[in-house]
């Protein structure tokens, strides 16, 4: 079948499958290697164990977490544990944010092209629309909401026409 035909998927978009599939499969592998019974003061033993390289590994892990599921509250509470209440915030902080950027610029990079192409171009262009006229207010109100998922709103927001300092202060 010829590339753009349709069904066919572009080589680009097979290797960003790919590589996605091998990341998570090492990312699990690693989580189950850190931190393989998933109990707290185990998780918090191995990251002390790591003496310096434990905040580089912590922040590592929360932007890790934006791609692969895993119970970071564990990992934030670790964290809090080893590094104190201020320091363990901005550790997670800084990891979930970094790990939040990656997400909403691939979305937007890789994501947006195939939205287009799926997606009628009248429902694309009332979603933006919204998003330049308020998105924010969504955006900002859905992260205070329990039930949505942080990760998945960064996504949804790199799908969405919401401007990178929007996204970043939300």
């Amino acid at each position: 079948m010829p590339t753009g035909a349709p069904g066919s998927r572009s080589p680009a978009l097979a290797a960003l499958t790919g590589s996605v599939l091998l990341l998570v499969g090492v990312a699990y592998g690693l989580w189950w290697y850190l931190f393989p019974d998933l109990i707290l003061g185990e998780i918090e033993a191995a990251i002390a164990s790591l003496g310096p390289w434990g905040v580089a590994a912590s922040v590592g892990l929360m932007v890790l977490h934006s791609f692969v599921p895993f119970p970071a509250e564990l990992l934030a509470l670790a964290n809090g544990m080893i590094y104190g209440p201020f320091w363990g915030t901005v550790i997670t902080w800084t990891g979930a944010m970094l790990g939040a950027f990656a997400a909403f610029g691939l979305a937007r990079r890789f994501g947006r092209p195939l939205t287009e192409r799926l997606v009628p171009r009248r429902h694309l262009a009332r979603l933006d629309g919204w998003a330049e006229r308020g998105g924010w207010r969504a955006l900002l109100v859905a992260r205070f909401l329990p039930m949505i998922a942080f990760n998945l709103i960064n996504y949804a927001a790199g799908l969405s026409r919401v401007g990178w300092w929007t996204f970043a202060w939300t």
